[in-house]
């Protein structure tokens, strides 16, 4: 964590239920939250909501999905995850809930709220709630961590790279979207959004072949499948033009992304 305090340290100060599946342990958090870890990864609007049996089974079928049938994206999140912050908006905050997120600055967590089991990126939003999405959006937020881990431990980024002076790669479909933020994105988001779709893509792809999914699960997943395809093309294209940003290793994992993107 940015503030120097390690995980293990949070760990104990939250109270926490033990969610085992398939042998994986995680921390899934029933406390308050901390002001210091709420300011420092924005999440001051946000309470962790309370455990009930509809949660603990959602949380725990979803987690069981992962490890059944997409055992490589559950070996990821079973590396990478610890702990998990279900959380939902404070009383009176009148604003739009995060459907799930993560920051380096607080290792080896992944935050989501109920929607979650609704919202599958960028955006389908589907009436009905499903573990499917749920498990998605674990497999999602595990993923940036563990993109996270590798950029801190090995140099991703030429010498001298800022993410405040990166050039930017427009984010077109957000502006014909109307979204009026985050039409620009810096070549570090963007290598972090090319790697996750590339593991989204690749979940949905699964799903979308199996026999035992809803009407609206497989017309969610489709929707997202051939909305994410071209965006993460795009983004491949983009970060190939601005090379020159990352380093050797850097350039050895665009090569092997781009063969990732390929494969879709």
């Amino acid at each position: 964590m940015k503030s120097g305090t390690p995980y293990a340290e949070h760990a104990r100060t939250l109270r926490s239920e033990n969610v085992t599946v398939a042998g994986a342990n995680f921390d899934w958090f029933d406390a308050e939250l901390p002001g210091e870890i709420a300011s420092e990864i924005n999440l001051t609007d946000y309470e962790i909501v309370q455990h009930t049996d509809e949660r603990r089974a959602a949380l725990t079928q979803a987690l069981d999905h992962l490890s059944l049938v997409h055992p490589e994206g559950f070996a990821r999140v079973r590396e990478f995850v610890r702990g998990l912050l279900w959380v939902g908006l404070k009383p009176g905050i009148r604003t739009s809930s995060l459907t799930s997120s993560s920051d380096p600055a607080l290792p080896y967590v992944i935050v989501f709220s109920e929607k979650a089991r609704h919202h599958i990126p960028p955006n389908t939003v589907s009436p009905e709630p499903s573990l499917l999405f749920l498990a998605e959006n674990l497999l999602h937020e595990g993923t940036h961590q563990s993109i996270s881990f590798h950029v801190l431990q090995l140099q991703v980024f030429a010498d001298g790279y800022s993410s405040k002076t990166s050039p930017k790669i427009e984010i077109a479909w957000r502006a014909s979207q109307g979204v009026a933020r985050n039409q620009f994105w810096e070549i570090d988001r963007a290598f972090h959004a090319t790697c996750v779709y590339n593991q989204l893509l690749r979940f949905r792809q699964v799903e979308l072949a199996r026999d035992d999914l809803t009407p609206n699960e497989r017309a969610s997943f489709q929707s997202a499948h051939d909305e994410g395809l071209p965006a993460v093309r795009y983004l491949m294209r983009e970060l190939e033009l601005l090379s020159e940003h990352f380093s050797p290793h850097g350039v050895e994992l665009l090569a092997d992304l781009r063969h990732q993107t390929d494969q879709l």
